[in-house]
């Protein structure tokens, strides 16, 4: 904070295409998306029309007791794209609230169906779902979480699927998916007492884009249908094409028990979440009004018809644009110009799903010793990729890439480029 202090923040007056301008007129690549949620670009007619449409109708009303035509539409169009068997749409304002909603569920869930025992979550370590306290309780990350270790509560942890660092000390594929195995040996003690399994599937974004091992995420879903536990597969960072598909469990046909959506859901216009769940979950809280077996959670903007428009229009932007079918050729040449990452003297692993992308920097390459905190290596790329007009923002030590689906390939291209030549300046001087 005393180091922010001390600068001159960039101001961001306007956005074009995958481009941020600010208020003294320099145009910066959105190597991040904005934070990771900007899909198509800024200013997508098909979001920008929708919102003004909408605003003069109306641009809030509560979804308690009633409803607005654009959170109904979407939550239909959101079924029609969801993996099949999830049926009910609980909207919140944020991700972090989405999974709240999620945990929440899971553990009432269990009470409604006559297995009171069933209160714990299992989740990974290098696990990232939000700053509020259900879900740093289920985060992994100490860095981020550990200050508020006195107000969380428990849960069994299992390994990251983090292969360049495995800290069962295994090396894929001969491991046999062990981080996963160790997720089952987990469920099998103690699936009496577990409500639920909470992950990012494929990509723990935060944690600082680790991917994973083909297998994995199908693996876990078959331990929990074995031992009668729901899985919550969080894909605020990783839905709404981000790995390539709409959502990242497709990649394995996976369909969890509930998914949780943020992020790119409006585009990057507006805050807007979604906890979606099948119909047996559902079930579970229907009752006589006396039973009060309602779930008892509801924000104020829950639903809120500009956003859910915005939403819509993101969804049509998809369609017209066919932004999935595109991405291929986008994905294609940045996994082949990041193999050219692997042969600079201080990058230790490259790894990427679709579009998103983790560098991880390193003091030595053969012995994988990170760069200290102090030297902010990180940082010190991010800082010379502004000189070459991109904004980007690292996870500690490792350096990210996260642009928006839309962006043009000449704009990609440089992108890449731009980060190389960062890294290889950062680190060469240090």
């Amino acid at each position: 904070m005393r180091e922010y202090e001390g600068k001159d923040p960039v101001v961001i007056e306007r956005g074009e295409g995958a481009y941020l301008i600010d208020s003294e007129g320099r145009r910066y690549i959105d190597g991040v998306s904005s934070l990771w949620v900007n899909i198509h670009g800024h200013g997508v007619p098909e979001i920008d029309n929708a919102i003004k449409k909408q605003v003069d109708l109306i641009s809030h009303s509560t979804l308690l007791g009633v409803t607005n035509p654009p959170a109904a539409l979407l939550a239909k169009e959101l079924i029609d794209i969801c993996p099949p068997g999830l049926k009910k749409v609980f909207y919140s304002g944020d991700g972090a609230s989405a999974v709240e909603v999620a945990l929440k569920m899971a553990f009432q869930y269990w009470q409604h169906k006559g297995k009171p025992g069933k209160t714990k979550f299992v989740s990974l370590r290098n696990a990232y779902h939000g700053d509020t306290l259900g879900a740093v309780s289920v985060g992994g990350i100490d860095l981020f979480h550990s200050a508020f270790k006195p107000l969380l509560f428990d849960t069994y942890q299992a390994p990251s699927y983090y292969c360049y660092r495995c800290e069962l000390g295994k090396t894929y594929p001969s491991c046999e998916l062990a981080c996963a195995g160790e997720a089952g040996n987990i469920l099998e003690a103690h699936h009496e007492e577990i409500a639920g399994v909470i992950l990012e599937p494929y990509v723990q974004a935060a944690g600082g884009m680790i991917v994973s091992p083909p297998g994995y995420l199908g693996r876990v879903r078959e331990y929990c249908d074995r031992y009668g536990v729901l899985l919550i597969l969080d894909e605020v960072a990783t839905g709404f094409g981000r790995t390539g598909r709409m959502f990242a469990c497709e990649h394995e046909g996976v369909t969890p028990d509930i998914l949780v959506l943020g992020k790119g859901m409006t585009g990057g216009y507006l805050p807007l979440s979604a906890t979606i769940t099948t119909q047996d979950v559902y079930d579970a809280f229907l009752g006589e009004y006396e039973e009060f077996k309602t779930f008892f959670h509801g924000h104020s903007y829950a639903g809120n018809p500009l956003a859910c428009a915005a939403s819509l229009g993101n969804l049509e932007a998809f369609r017209k644009y066919d932004t999935l079918r595109n991405l291929r050729e986008k994905i294609d040449y940045l996994e082949e110009e990041l193999k050219e990452f692997n042969g600079l003297k201080h990058v230790g692993d490259v790894r990427s799903k679709g579009l998103m992308a983790g560098i991880e920097l390193v003091l030595d390459k053969e012995s994988r010793e990170p760069y200290p905190a102090g030297m902010k290596m990180g940082w010190r790329v991010a800082e010379e990729a502004m000189n070459e007009e991109v904004l980007i923002r690292p996870l500690g030590n490792v350096v990210v890439l996260m642009p928006p689906l839309g962006i043009p390939m000449e704009d990609l291209k440089k992108l890449v480029r731009a980060t190389y030549n960062s890294i290889k300046r950062a680190t060469e001087a240090a």
